[in-house]
């Protein structure tokens, strides 16, 4: 049967980014005067040609987001379950190689993690455990959901890739959303960064989101960690894998994440800088491509940059967020998977949302597109 493998062994990384870089202003100009925009014109709008229209791009993003989901932002919180990790990730702090204190919350603990969000108004969570399927494989993960299913609206998981009949098992446990970033879609820098454990495995995780395809998840988040290849070639692929998704699943619904890489125990300087002004430029190229797909940003950023984004183009905003499990109420002092920039309460948070003309949406969005 088919995947998205069988489109992306298609193309070629460096053909890919010199694509890129070929494009002119000409390009950008016909990409931002078209009603709707396809993947060549995501290339141009992604390019060095782009820059001088960021500006456009910004005024035209805005108008988009506006026109689709209003004046309003979509908040989530993330709740970690486990630091045990049976991969080696030359960028995460949960990497098997680092010696950290372990650590996996148990009912107790997660119900005393669960009471803290809910006094801050979440009801969206998101649970990240690292990839360790002994501890935290389908079972616990089931056993949590079934747990803490009562007290919100929307459970998103971030853990390991599972095969298709555990995500339908855990569908049936009140799962909603899984996201799985590819991290990077060049094969050999991923290699470079994965050499052991089973995230080492490029094509298992490429086919993951078609896994979750198959069983009917209602909805896939996608994304590249920024830093560890080309972010424009690295976004390209993201959003190529994000129009076969939606071609061959048309009843789920998708998010994209912007992840740059940031500091954490063990340290991975980052290969290719993405600045600011690059950051933005995506987040705007994103939303032109497409109006409907959920953008999200998460507390990696800083407190100036998610204030000045959050009216351009993002949908979904994480506040207060810690790394650690049992960061909110167990074990605040753990070690993190990675530093956080954007440490506001939630209450500033929706404070700063307010003042930015956005009304604060607790439970996730895709609940109004059934």
């Amino acid at each position: 049967m088919s995947s998205f493998k069988d489109v992306f062994d298609k193309y070629n990384w460096e053909d890919t980014l010199q694509s890129i870089f070929d494009k002119t202003e000409s390009d950008v100009l016909h990409a931002l005067n078209k009603p709707k925009r396809d993947l060549e014109d995501f290339k141009s709008l992604i390019s060095p040609a782009a820059k001088p229209y960021l500006e456009q791009m910004a005024q035209l993003s805005q108008q988009l987001t506006k026109k689709r989901f209003g004046n309003t932002i979509q908040m989530y919180a993330p709740m970690y379950l486990s630091n045990e990790c049976q991969n080696i990730c030359t960028y995460c702090g949960f990497s098997m190689t680092n010696k950290i204190p372990r650590r996996t919350l148990t009912n107790p603990e997660i119900l005393k993690e669960v009471e803290f969000l809910k006094s801050k108004g979440y009801d969206h969570i998101l649970l990240v455990t690292g990839e360790a399927n002994k501890t935290v494989g389908v079972n616990y993960i089931d056993n949590a959901l079934q747990l803490i299913r009562s007290h919100f609206s929307n459970i998103t998981i971030e853990v390991q890739p599972l095969l298709q009949d555990e995500y339908e098992t855990l569908i049936d446990s009140g799962l909603y959303a899984v996201l799985v970033y590819q991290e990077t879609y060049h094969r050999d820098e991923y290699k470079k960064h994965h050499p052991k454990g089973k995230k080492s495995n490029f094509d298992f995780r490429l086919d993951t989101p078609d896994r979750l395809g198959k069983a009917g998840i209602h909805k896939i988040g996608l994304g590249a960690l920024f830093g560890l290849e080309d972010w424009r070639a690295d976004s390209f692929f993201t959003a190529l894998h994000l129009n076969y998704l939606q071609k061959t699943y048309w009843k789920t619904k998708y998010s994209i994440s912007f992840p740059r890489l940031r500091p954490h125990s063990g340290g991975l300087e980052p290969k290719v800088e993405m600045t600011d002004p690059d950051l933005v430029q995506l987040i705007c190229a994103f939303r032109l491509l497409d109006e409907d797909v959920e953008l999200s940003m998460s507390t990696r950023e800083s407190e100036v940059f998610r204030d000045n984004i959050v009216n351009l183009g993002i949908t979904s905003i994480s506040a207060e967020s810690k790394t650690n499990p049992g960061g909110y109420a167990v074990a605040p002092q753990s070690l993190e998977q990675f530093e956080i920039s954007d440490e506001r309460s939630t209450e500033a948070i929706t404070t700063m949302l307010k003042t930015k003309g956005l009304e604060v949406v607790w439970k996730d969005w895709a609940n109004n597109w059934e």
